[in-house]
């Protein structure tokens, strides 16, 4: 199968967003990283597409899969057989929270996580 079209609507430090890479980079899979505390049109862009405000969210194609851990992106890739069951361990926990998430770039009316 050909490499889907995937953006990842991510913090750059978070553990939710570093399991979701690192599902990304077990399976050697090329991806669009939007920054959305650094970048607050990402953030929105992120916010408008899902109509929620956590992160991660992974476009791929055309699904969203909005408030996604690396374990959720992983069971969705072999689901859909865009990649095939690989044993390899990542480097970091895939379905994890950091102790400080920080806060969002801008508030449009929803919570912070």
């Amino acid at each position: 199968m050909d490499q889907p079209k995937i953006i990842a609507y991510m913090k750059p430090v978070c553990g939710w967003s570093n399991g979701v890479r690192a599902i990304f980079a077990k399976y050697n899979l090329e991806y669009e990283d939007r920054d959305i505390i650094n970048d607050e049109n990402n953030y929105r862009e992120m916010v408008q597409k899902t109509r929620q405000p956590y992160q991660p969210c992974v476009q791929i194609d055309d699904i969203m899969l909005a408030d996604v851990s690396g374990d959720e992106v992983e069971a969705y890739l072999l689901e859909e057989g865009i990649v095939a069951p690989n044993e390899a361990e990542t480097d970091v926990p895939t379905d994890q929270a950091c102790e400080d998430h920080g806060p969002s770039p801008v508030s449009i009316g929803f919570p912070s996580r």
